[in-house]
């Protein structure tokens, strides 16, 4: 169970962290969308981060409230990663580009990969927060 728990850390930090690099990356069309989608990656980042520095310090000490406080904070992740990700599909169709030019090509194409691992990154969190409240109900 303990790999599963670190498995899926590990991913929801890499597939966050490279939503966090391609928007930071892309000509940013709609300031208040993308805001959202940095912040919620950024945060999520963090705080992924934080638990699972705590986590391998063994803070939690077995108890049952860690394990409620891991299961909320990956369904808040979860819902925070599918508004985002939702939010970076809508900006992507907006900034579709209308021209031959490879630049707004190029960036419309990290836009879409954007929105494949804000998806990915919001899977991976649903996934986490399966585990933890499987883990939660059996403890």
């Amino acid at each position: 169970m303990l790999w599963d728990s670190l498995g899926w850390r590990l991913y929801t930090r890499v597939f966050g962290g490279l939503v966090w690099i391609l928007v930071a990356s892309t000509r940013v069309a709609y300031q208040l969308l993308q805001g959202w989608v940095m912040f919620v990656s950024v945060f999520c980042f963090t705080l992924s981060t934080l638990l699972m520095c705590l986590y391998f310090c063994g803070a939690h000490g077995g108890k049952s409230s860690w394990i409620a406080v891991d299961a909320f904070y990956h369904s808040v992740a979860a819902l925070f990663y599918l508004s985002a990700a939702v939010l970076q599909a809508a900006t992507t169709i907006a900034a579709q580009p209308t021209n031959n030019n490879a630049n707004q090509f190029k960036i419309y194409q990290e836009d879409i990969a954007a929105v494949v691992f804000a998806f990915l990154a919001t899977l991976t969190y649903v996934i986490h927060k399966g585990f933890s409240l499987l883990r939660w109900k059996s403890s």
